[in-house]
């Protein structure tokens, strides 16, 4: 059996594509250690990852606990930040857009 032309265009670009996913998800996979919440553009806490903490502002309640963080509240009627699971990679964030809350894994 022989390659074609075209086969080897499928097979290289298949590899590339492989190549440059693992490249953009590295970043993404490694352990974060700090914690940054910011609300209305501004920053209201920054700390450790590793710290057990529990912020509370007039609208969210985010938890840090054994290293990961997650929104336990929320005063927003769709409460997707608060089903969008667990965070602790770097690059990683929760959104709650109508209370204007951003918490990050730097």
């Amino acid at each position: 059996m022989f390659l074609k032309k075209g086969d080897i265009v499928v097979i290289g670009s298949v590899a590339l594509a492989f190549v440059l996913s693992f490249l953009l998800w590295l970043p993404f996979s490694k352990q974060g250690d700090r914690v940054i919440i910011k609300q209305n553009n501004k920053e209201i806490y920054s700390g450790s990852i590793n710290k057990d903490n529990i912020i509370t502002t007039d609208t969210n309640t985010i938890i840090i606990k054994d290293g990961v963080v997650y929104m336990d509240n929320a005063t927003c009627k769709n409460q997707v930040c608060v089903n969008s699971g667990k965070i602790s990679k770097k690059g990683e964030s929760i959104l709650c857009l109508p209370n204007k809350t951003i918490v990050t894994i730097e």
